[in-house]
């Protein structure tokens, strides 16, 4: 007879033995990267392209309860964008439950009660990403073995984060870029090349700075994230995957380095540190050396994806993983250098280094178990501090909403009456992609005795997300920082000046004082302002110079047959003054009343000839010069182009050198260093097909263009290159000037400029320009001294220079950090207009459509085009 006691034990070992069976199976029916890719994730030599991750997303899709795929959206060349929802079969069954939870918490949409309850009801939200910068290669394929682990794992901290966790993995940020990159790898496997990098941006439009788009939302790659992040899910950790740790390091991790931006909260910093502890504690718990933090990377800047989440209460994470390449290296222990990271000692002594690693063997799947082990320390503190993390979000938010009602502003107001309304729904909508809450008037009010129309928009400082709303549309003032007492300034961190209404140019008032308005809260983008066809049009119909947008109708116009014409002074039709440099087209009435509907533009018709000297234009052709070595700024310059619409062709360095160039109206030059331009890449570094620059047969080409009669346009350091191989009669004013002197790491100086010129037609007459690192002009002047003394000589021919734009005599930091402004930059000439031969060189000082943000100086780069255009 079998004991009572003898059953239990029975019946409690089948119960296991049935449910490890059931795992063993779950796990059998569920394909691992490896059965779909044929070789283990991080394997040496070995990518998945993404195709092949797709194939594999949608098998662990369809395989597993514990996970959700979904598309939200598309790349720029229309590859799929998937996030997966991975948790239990039981938490995914309530997506939409853990998503209201969240919403409410993070908008603080509940008061305290209740936000306690729904804190210890819901379920932390983390988003982890990897595969934005293609050329780091690592993370992109790491995320399918995490998204295969955290699925099918049955250890004990598996189940507790699946069970408390909804983690968002977004496994590849650029699908376009991976298969760029992976597809230079293979082709180039074995050869000398194989590890250099591919000839062209990994993202069609902006490559690296696909990781600099984070508030402009420019491309869809960005805007489809940041809807998910900002206006969905509102995710209390967000971490990047990156890959840039320094030499002789394995992984850089929080806590990161000074200064931190005072309108973060400081629950934030204090967030991304104990992040980065209990990374720090598993590594070292693991056996894993060489974690080292506090490097380079701060928290001051916004535009990144692990910044911008901090001003939305979010723990933005970023860690950079050694080992970009599938491809071996070795590290001789021999060479371990004493310090690495710019001073930090390797002999375990820096508590930002207590673990060094001390070199050998590396291999592409350290890379990819660095990543993995931080992602599990990331996903184990979640999973046991959820309701804090849920609770901290509210109270961070619920914070800046009393802010806005106490301290500081209390509403921005953006009037209907714009330099630029185009421009100004732009900024609108700026702010709503990012989660700003914005209302809109429904009737006509007055604030301080000023008058705002129905239609005016008007955003609310007491809001979950003010610290976001602050930072974009006030000033910064970057701290002076040096690296060491009378040393060189320490170098910000990408940007130190970005405000948004400075660089679009557009007007913003700020309202100290609470007032009252009929307003409705904009519930998505808004659409720009009712436009109109109206009046005669027989002659045809009058756009304002002073919107970008009638730029983009003007080329849409021309391109569907019509025909188009600038001003060269003002003229009024009916009640209505044009200014300088405005369009008159004709073409198909229909087509202006789409253009009008689509870009909220005022068609005003002539019936005859306005009393003002015309030019004709026709659409332009324009060469926009991309080297092999792969650009940003060339990307950024190509986007704008197609925005615009304008008729544009890429001119690589064999184009230049052959073409006929005569058929172009203008030809831009991206900011580019002069001697990349002239000699590209060494054939010790690329294949030879992709190997040096323009040399001296281009730069002969590009003089014989524009001393035909040609266009040519330079931005910032391209200007330098134009000056040397043309022999202008120009410098950089600011060549050789030491740091420790002069400094603009990044900012907006303002700039005056003469709007009675043809080529600034449109601008007003003061301007922010994004001045990094650039540049100022020195117009030549003729020397009339010798041994001491001043000659009695006859004055030699003046350079034929105009100055268009020129900085401020004062004041120049508008937002930002400068040195030495006032001594070395003030009353210099920012863009001028150099005659050369039949044609002229127009050379910009800075880079006026710099990532796509000063729309602000747009129009003279529009200008500038169309005087090449004109007939």
């Amino acid at each position: 007879m079998i004991s009572t006691t003898a059953k239990i034990k029975t019946l409690l070992l089948t119960a296991v033995m049935s449910l490890s069976c059931a795992t063993f199976t779950v796990a059998q029916n569920v394909p691992s990267p490896e059965d779909v890719y044929g070789f283990k994730v991080g394997a040496d030599y070995k990518l998945a392209d993404y195709s092949q991750i797709e194939d594999y997303l949608s098998q662990l899709d369809a395989a597993s309860d514990r996970v959700r795929k979904i598309e939200i959206g598309e790349t720029v060349l229309g590859r799929k964008m998937y996030l997966m929802f991975i948790s239990t079969e039981e938490n995914l069954a309530q997506l939409d439950k853990w998503k209201d939870i969240s919403t409410k918490l993070a908008r603080v949409q509940v008061d305290d009660e209740e936000a306690v309850k729904l804190s210890q009801e819901g379920k932390a939200i983390v988003w982890v990403d990897g595969g934005m910068h293609s050329t780091e290669l690592a993370h992109g394929q790491m995320t399918s073995e995490l998204a295969y682990t955290l699925a099918t794992s049955e250890t004990a901290e598996m189940q507790k984060i699946r069970e408390n966790v909804i983690t968002l993995l977004m496994p590849v940020m650029n699908p376009d870029g991976l298969d760029i990159v992976v597809d230079w790898y293979r082709k180039n496997l074995g050869t000398p090349y194989e590890t250099s990098r591919p000839p062209i941006l990994y993202h069609y439009y902006m490559g690296h700075d696909n990781n600099r788009d984070w508030f402009m939302n420019n491309m869809p790659e960005t805007y489809n994230v940041t809807n998910i992040l900002y206006n969905e899910w509102y995710p209390q950790i967000v971490y990047n995957h990156h890959q840039s740790s320094p030499s002789w390091t394995k992984i850089s991790l929080p806590p990161y380095a000074d200064p931190v931006n005072p309108k973060i909260h400081p629950a934030i910093t204090a967030g991304v540190s104990e992040v980065g502890s209990a990374m720090t504690k598993r590594f070292s718990l693991e056996n894993m050396p060489g974690a080292i933090a506090d490097n380079f990377y701060t928290m001051f800047w916004n535009g990144g994806g692990r910044t911008v989440p901090y001003y939305h209460n979010m723990i933005g994470i970023l860690t950079e993983t050694g080992h970009t390449t599938p491809t071996p290296r070795y590290y001789d222990p021999e060479k371990l250098p004493k310090t690495v990271a710019g001073g930090t000692p390797t002999d375990g002594t820096d508590i930002m280094y207590p673990y060094p690693w001390k070199g050998g063997e590396s291999h592409f799947r350290d890379a990819v178990d660095y990543m993995l082990t931080a992602t599990w320390a990331t996903l184990d503190l979640a999973a046991d501090r959820k309701s804090n993390y849920l609770y901290n979000i509210y109270k961070m938010g619920k914070s800046a909403v009393e802010k806005g009602k106490t301290e500081g502003l209390f509403a921005y107001i953006i009037s209907k009456e714009q330099w630029d309304s185009f421009e100004a729904v732009n900024l609108v909508n700026v702010l709503l992609q990012g989660g700003i809450e914005v209302e809109k008037a429904t009737r006509d009010f007055t604030v301080n005795g000023k008058e705002y129309e129905e239609g005016s928009y008007v955003i609310y400082t007491a809001q979950a997300f003010r610290p976001y709303l602050l930072d974009l549309m006030e000033k910064q003032n970057y701290p002076t920082r040096f690296q060491y007492p009378g040393g060189p300034p320490d170098t910000p961190y990408d940007l130190a000046g970005w405000t948004l209404p400075m660089q679009m140019g557009i007007d913003v008032d700020r309202i100290a004082e609470s007032f009252s308005a009929r307003t409705e809260k904009v519930t998505g983008p808004v659409k720009y302002y009712e436009g109109d066809v109206n009046r005669n049009g027989s002659f045809g119909y009058a756009l304002s110079v002073n919107t970008n947008a009638s730029v983009v109708a003007t080329n849409k116009v021309l391109k569907a047959g019509g025909t188009a014409h600038k001003s060269m002074g003002e003229f009024k039709a009916g009640k209505t003054t044009f200014p300088a440099g405005s369009y008159i087209v004709s073409g198909d009435k229909e087509m202006m009343e789409s253009l009008a509907d689509e870009y909220g533009l005022e068609f005003t018709g002539l019936s005859a000839k306005p009393e003002v000297q015309l030019k004709k234009i026709h659409l332009p052709k324009v060469g926009l010069y991309k080297s092999w070595v792969a650009n940003m700024d060339e990307g950024w310059t190509r986007f704008v182009m197609d925005e615009y619409e304008f008729d544009m062709d890429t001119l690589h360095d064999a184009d230049i050198k052959t073409k006929d160039l005569s058929q172009y109206d203008a030809i831009i030059i991206p900011s580019q260093r002069p001697s990349s331009i002239l000699h590209g890449h060494s054939n010790l570094s690329m294949p030879e097909k992709f190997t040096g620059g323009i040399g001296l047969k281009g730069s002969m080409a590009l003089s014989d263009y524009v001393e035909g009669g040609g266009t040519l346009i330079a931005f910032d350091a391209a200007s330098d290159f134009v000056i040397e191989q043309f022999g202008l009669p120009l410098r950089d004013a600011v060549e050789g000037a030491d740091s420790k002197d002069f400094f603009i790491p990044g900012s907006l100086i303002k700039a005056g400029v003469d709007t009675s010129h043809p080529l600034a037609f449109g601008m007003k007459d003061t301007v922010a320009v994004s001045f990094n690192r650039s540049r100022a002009f020195q117009i030549d002047k003729q020397r009339k001294s010798g041994e001491g003394g001043e000659e009695k000589i006859a004055d030699a021919p003046a350079p034929e220079v105009e100055v268009i734009a020129t900085y401020a005599a004062k004041d120049l930091l508008m937002s930002g950090w400068a040195m030495g402004e006032d001594r070395y930059i003030a009353n210099k000439p920012a863009m001028v207009k150099a005659k050369y031969g039949k044609g002229s060189a127009i050379l910009f000082a800075f880079r006026p459509q710099f990532r796509a943000q000063p729309r602000g100086t747009y129009k003279l780069i529009f200008n500038a085009i169309y005087d090449g255009a004109s007939e």
